[in-house]
This record gives C-alpha cells, sequence and structure tokens, in this order.
C-alpha cells in the first residue's frame, strides 16, 4: 500500500507524513550546525532513532532536516511502499521481454506503456522555488545552515546538493549528488569524482573554452532526492527515474540565469557556472568510508543567483563511519537494483551490499551453481556491470545461503573455501575516495568462491552433506514448545 498523501508535493510534505508516522522529531532549542548538529545525528542514526528538523540553527535562515532516509522503513516511506522490494519487482516486470499473449497480456503491455508516459518531467512557467530571488550582490550562501560535519573538516559543506549540468555538445542532461565545500559567499567547491557524469561534462567544456553552467537543487521531494543518487546507466534520465518512482510526472522550471531546468517544488536553488581551468583546494571532509579524504584540486562554482520557497527548509545529510543515514540510501539502491542486475547476469538469485562495505567495498552473491567455475564467472560479469565495476571484495555463496544473514555468510565463506584455489584476484578501477589502494583510482580486487565444489573443479573427496533437522522434528517441537516451559 503506498504511503498516505504519496507522491509528495515536495520535501515539506513528506515531512509531514513523517511526523504523522511518528518517524520525525522537531529540536526547538538553538544547536549549532558546526559539529553539534553531526554529534546529535549520529547518536540518532545509531539508537534507530527518527529523522529530525532542528528549528532553531544557530547559523543560516531556516531550519534544517536530517536523517530522512536512515532506515528502511522510512526509505519505503519516501518512495511510497511497504516494501523496497516492490519498486524493485516493478522494474523487473519492465524488464520482461515475453510477447503478450491474450487479452490480459495485452492489457498488462498497455499498463507498462502507460508507466512509461508517466516519466518524462513536465515544463512549468511558475514554480514554487522562485518565490524569493536574491541576484548578484544579494547572494549569499550564510543564508543557508550549512554544515560543518567533523572538526577536521575544510569547512563548511552543503552535503545534499542536487547538482544539474549539461552535456556541452549532446545537451544530455546529469543530475548527480556531490558534497559542496563553500569556499565565500557566493563560491562553492565543485567535489564530483572522476568516475561521474558531470565530471565528463565538466572536460568537454574544458576542451571548448566554455564556461559550464549549474544549477543546484536543495531539498527537493524524495523521489527526486533517491534518484539524484541513484547508480543509472548514463543513458537514462534521473528525473525520468523519478518520475517512475512517483508514478507522476516531475514538475521542472526554467532557471532565472543559466539554460537549465530545476525541479519547481524544491526548497533552494542556485544557478552558476564553472570557469574552463579554474581550481581551488577542496576538502579535508569526512566521508562515508569513516576517513578524512585529502585536500585535492576541484572545480569552483561561481553563484550568481539564489532562489527559494518563502520559509525553505534546508537538506542535509551527516557522512560517517556506517552506520549512517546513507544505509537507507544504499540499501535502496540495492533492492531497487536487484532485478537489473539479474537481467545483466542472469546467474544471480539475490545480493546484498553490507552497510559496513560502504555499498562498494563488497558485495555477497548467491548464485545457481551449474557447472564449474561457475562462480569465477559471475565475479567477472560483476565487475564488467557499470558502477559495481568499483567492488572491491565480491563473495559467492549457493542459492540456499541468505546473503542478508551475515552470519550464515561467514559460515560458508570461513568453512567453504581453500583459499590456494577458490580465491580470485584481480585489478580494476576503485572508487575515487577509496584511500586503501597504493595507486587512486585503481587497486587490487578479490572474489571468493564460497559455494560448494564440483569433481570437475579438481575437489575429488566428495563434498559432505550439510547437517539438517528431519522436518518432521522441526514441525513437533514447534507445536510443542509452550509445553517444554522453556
Amino acid at each position: 500500500m503506498a504511503a498516505r498523501g504519496f507522491p509528495y508535493t515536495d520535501l515539506k510534505d513528506f515531512l509531514a507524513a513523517l511526523e504523522r508516522a511518528g518517524e520525525l522529531r522537531r529540536v526547538s532549542v538553538p544547536v549549532d550546525p558546526t559539529l553539534e548538529i553531526s554529534e546529535i545525528v549520529t547518536r540518532t542514526v545509531r539508537a534507530g532513532g527518527p529523522a529530525l528538523l532542528f528549528e532553531r540553527p544557530t547559523r543560516g535562515e531556516m531550519p534544517v532536516a536530517i536523517n530522512l532516509f536512515a532506515t528502511e522503513k522510512r526509505m519505503a516511506m519516501a518512495l511510497g511502499v511497504e516494501s523496497l522490494d516492490e519498486v524493485g519487482e516493478r522494474i523487473g516486470n519492465m524488464l520482461k521481454p515475453e510477447l503478450p499473449m491474450g487479452l490480459s497480456g495485452m492489457m498488462d503491455g498497455l499498463g507498462k506503456v502507460m508507466q512509461l508516459k508517466s516519466m518524462p518531467p513536465k515544463k512549468v512557467r511558475t514554480a514554487p522555488c522562485q518565490q524569493v530571488v536574491y541576484r548578484g550582490d544579494d547572494v549569499d550562501l550564510n543564508r543557508l545552515p550549512g554544515l560543518q560535519v567533523w572538526p577536521g573538516d575544510g569547512g563548511i559543506f552543503h552535503n545534499f546538493g542536487l547538482t544539474h549540468t549539461k552535456h556541452p555538445e549532446t545537451g544530455k542532461r546529469n543530475l548527480g549528488l556531490y558534497r559542496l565545500q563553500q569556499h565565500s559567499r557566493n563560491t562553492l567547491g565543485m567535489h564530483w569524482q572522476i568516475h561521474k557524469n558531470s565530471t565528463a561534462h565538466h572536460a568537454v567544456a574544458e576542451r571548448l573554452g566554455q564556461r559550464l553552467p549549474v544549477a543546484i537543487a536543495i531539498g527537493t521531494d524524495p523521489a527526486v532526492a533517491y534518484a539524484s543518487s541513484a547508480p543509472l546507466p548514463a543513458d537514462i534520465d534521473e528525473y525520468l527515474f523519478a518520475g517512475y518512482l512517483r508514478g507522476e510526472r516531475v514538475e521542472m522550471v526554467d532557471c532565472l540565469t543559466v539554460p537549465l531546468q530545476v525541479p519547481a517544488h524544491a526548497q533552494i536553488v542556485l544557478e552558476g557556472y564553472i570557469e574552463p581551468g579554474e581550481r581551488l583546494p577542496e576538502g579535508p571532509f569526512g566521508d562515508h568510508t569513516g576517513f578524512y579524504t585529502p585536500v585535492e584540486p576541484f572545480p569552483v562554482a561561481h553563484i550568481e543567483c539564489m532562489t527559494m520557497q518563502r520559509s525553505p527548509v534546508y537538506h542535509s545529510i551527516v557522512t560517517s563511519q556506517p552506520p549512517q543515514e546513507d544505509h537507507g540510501l544504499g540499501k535502496a539502491t540495492e533492492r531497487i537494483f536487484a532485478p537489473l542486475l539479474r537481467f545483466l547476469i542472469p546467474d544471480i538469485v539475490d545480493y546484498d551490499l553490507p552497510a559496513a562495505g560502504v555499498f562498494h567495498n563488497c558485495a555477497i552473491v548467491s548464485i545457481r551453481k551449474r557447472y564449474p567455475k561457475h562462480a569465477q564467472k559471475v565475479m567477472n560479469a560483476i565487475w564488467g556491470a557499470h558502477m559495481m565495476s568499483l567492488t572491491k571484495l565480491i563473495v559467492i555463496v549457493d542459492e540456499d545461503c541468505d546473503v542478508h544473514d551475515y552470519n550464515e555468510v561467514a559460515f560458508r565463506a570461513f568453512g567453504n573455501v581453500d583459499y590456494a584455489r577458490d580465491l580470485l584476484l584481480t585489478e580494476g578501477p576503485v572508487d575515487h575516495l577509496d584511500h586503501s589502494s597504493y595507486q587512486q583510482f585503481w587497486g587490487g580486487k578479490a572474489g571468493v568462491d564460497a559455494t560448494r565444489k564440483l569433481p570437475e573443479e579438481g575437489y575429488t573427496r566428495g563434498w559432505p552433506e550439510e547437517m539438517r533437522m528431519a522436518p518432521e522434528v522441526v514441525s513437533l517441537v514447534d507445536k510443542r514448545w509452550k509445553e517444554y516451559g522453556i
């Protein structure tokens, strides 16, 4: 059943739904966006606590909404479903290649076409995000209660700014979620990593000697917020995907000073440009890896126009060693994209991206093993699948292993592996933020084959039978359990 009021009009609408569900707490006392908010949020996340609305930050001119997506329950609410797997099932049904059979099949096919028609964004002439406008010297990023999350951070960062760019030659839009360091009242450091599409747009603009227009939306409805973080293929528009998630087209409006469109119901929009060749030191920043990322030169956005709703709400996120709020976003990606990964690699039964592996360091994958070295085939296929290429460790287990039960996975990985034969070592790309690789952007990877071994793989001892209690005994004990008085 969809969440009440879904799809949400904007961030405030979602906050109201969270509050009705008992999933939001208001903090009415003054709280400092420098470190204090971060410590409060970290404790709240680790206690399984609610989303938070800091109504009186001591810096900036608006409340701070945070910890919106930390739990699977709130993430499901954000996307209007009871379970995140529901979204994955919808995508899986869209991927089915069968021809429609009979009237019911034709109606099912028609339903899919109607879903597709709801996807493209809808342009509007006026928008709530432009109710208040600041231009030129009136632009002041200090109106925003940006956070300093960790003591060693290089300053104030805006951590949930949805960055819009266009390819200078093709005009194709990209929406990405990147951290933004505030350098001054009207400049921001653009930390877009080497594997991101905005980096490619900027490279083309520099080659052409052109400024790259940029627009940053802060505080969007949750479907748009999630779509900005989703690892979509380059040819899938993020707003098309957000419309699909919402079941309703996203309203977009033209920016006032740059040739880009932004969500009409965003809380805040920053419009500006990036000069070719300009870089400033960015960082350090305490990231989701649990370590500070080093200072590096990154492009600079010059903000010439700042628009917002009346009485806006500022949205941000805290990053740190897991668990942290991005757990909910990562789990949503895992479940939503499971059917797509199975479509690309049909050998896969299920997979899990552990939060402790910050969602790209480790993947646990179950397969229905059919032939020798099947596990190694799947490992290589995963390393060739879009952003899964950044995975450093892949553990392959048999289909009867629950990939979400880490004790069971560990039992298989610790006991079913001869590390002289069942360990595949290779090299390839790693995440920009990976601090352990000896070279930036690439490093070593490992695949662990924790499946039962076949004689054709050189295992000739006869794989032992795993102990299982007789089903009739399990049933008997279930029925008599209260009698035992245990």
